[in-house]
């Protein structure tokens, strides 16, 4: 599902598109002290039937019961004394951010011409939504904590559906990875290094900090003169931190290597656990020679496991790089759509499927490479661990998939029994232009009305 903060940045090129004549805001519905706007309700249909074109006649009134359920959730949040701190909020914005403009090749120009607003302007906007959302996930998260549900509910739920509505599944794959990063070789690590200690001279000779960042660093944070916002301990990578944290205000540190590369960094200010630094990180270049070993190590890996002088297991611990998600899964890859390590072949990258096309369960590939989402290569080889052949869902062999519906469905209800509490000890009123709305009856319950 997208975020809910995309969801609101699409908002912006839909109105754009789909602008009406004026549109006087206002109350629609009160939750406890939340309010649902006219303009939300019509922001979401407008975003919905630019994506499906046609759309049910009662999507008003399902938009409306959705808002009013996050409301109530958002109330009950504050009511609970639920915090997101200012950090939070900013590291998210800043995720965001980075993702969007990852689709525009880090082109901030593109970016404000598309939302005609600033970076900055656009996380203005949209920080208290963002910050409404994770309390309203963080309040949704508490109430179903305690949901689970058993074998046997596992299968009375299957029980339940129909034969003839069973779902059909395509074939499935599972498949695991050795994943290696090339290591840069002396010579490009020492240009590096001695990049970064010009840098730094420059810096003890008066240079600006924040456009030599905008000039030579290799990561997003040189658009706003390599300025990392205010973070926590446990949000950088260990050496990166450490440094970080031994800093006084406005010194610069000495070079500091870590998984990304070398980095100096600036103390900008210091709030008891938290600090705000900047800092400028310089990537060694790869060289064909340094792929070449890359590619050839990993062909080593595989011999060893094509010969059974090593288990997969055993390779992955020994030859892995530890920071892939799949390195602390026994190698396993996890479709990131569902959660577990079942792919249709449809989900898979495209590398991969024509990789594992034509071979056989416990085939091992050669080795081959790809980018991470930061541009950085890497090579992997993978094994076909399991291939199913389409089938009609059953217990057997998709019972974590069965499982997981169920869940899911006794979430729904038991979301539902907690919202008919609520209301009944929240003030509630709403519009008489959504009197119409079926759906909206559990809503009813007071008899205080607008």
């Amino acid at each position: 599902m997208k975020s809910v903060f995309s969801i609101l940045l699409a908002i912006v090129a839909v109105i754009s598109c789909h602008a009406q004549a004026e549109v006087i805001d206002k109350v629609v519905a009160t939750v406890g002290g939340e309010l649902v706007l006219l303009s939300e309700v019509e922001e979401q249909y407008a975003l919905m039937e630019a994506q499906q074109g046609v759309v049910p006649e009662d999507l008003r009134c399902n938009i409306m019961d959705q808002l009013m359920a996050n409301k109530l959730l958002l109330n009950q949040s504050k009511l609970d004394s639920i915090e997101v701190s200012e950090e939070e909020v900013e590291a998210q914005l800043d995720a965001r951010i980075e993702r969007i403009l990852s689709f525009m090749n880090n082109d901030v120009t593109q970016f404000e011409a598309y939302y005609g607003q600033t970076v900055n302007e656009v996380k203005e906007q949209f920080r208290e939504d963002l910050k409404g959302q994770i309390l309203i996930d963080r309040m949704r998260s508490q109430v179903m904590a305690s949901v689970t549900v058993t074998p046997s509910e596992v299968k009375k739920f299957f029980n339940s559906i129909p034969q003839d509505s069973l779902p059909y599944f395509n074939s499935e794959v599972e498949i695991g990875e050795i994943v290696y990063k090339p290591k840069v070789n002396t010579e490009e690590r020492q240009n590096a290094i001695s990049q970064l200690e010009d840098i730094r001279q420059q810096l003890m000779d008066g240079g600006d900090f924040a456009k030599l960042a905008a000039k030579y660093s290799d990561d997003g944070s040189a658009r706003g003169g390599g300025d990392l916002g205010w973070a926590k301990r446990g949000r950088y990578v260990p050496e990166f931190e450490a440094a970080a944290f031994k800093l006084e205000k406005d010194e610069i540190s000495p070079v500091v290597e870590s998984e990304f590369g070398f980095h100096i960094i600036q103390m900008l200010e210091r709030r008891g656990n938290s600090i705000h630094v900047r800092h400028i990180l310089i990537k060694p270049e790869i060289t064909d020679d340094d792929l070449a070993l890359a590619r050839s190590h990993l062909d080593s890996v595989r011999h060893l496991l094509q010969t059974d002088s090593m288990s997969f297991s055993q390779a992955v611990k020994l030859y892995s790089d530890d920071n892939v998600q799949s390195y602390n899964n026994d190698g396993r890859m996890v479709n990131p759509a569902t959660g577990n390590t079942f792919f249709e072949i449809g989900d898979l990258e495209p590398d991969i499927y024509f990789t594992i096309d034509t071979m056989k369960v416990g085939g091992v590939s050669a080795p081959f490479e790809y980018r991470d989402p930061t541009g950085d290569i890497y090579y992997r080889i993978v094994v076909l661990q399991s291939r199913t052949a389409p089938h009609r869902a059953n217990l057997k062999q998709d019972y974590s998939k069965i499982q997981k519906a169920a869940i899911e469905s006794k979430k729904n209800d038991f979301i539902s029994d907690w919202i008919n509490d609520k209301v009944d000890a929240t003030y509630i009123a709403f519009d008489p232009m959504y009197n119409d709305c079926p759906v909206l009856s559990k809503w009813r319950k007071q008899d205080i009305r607008p």
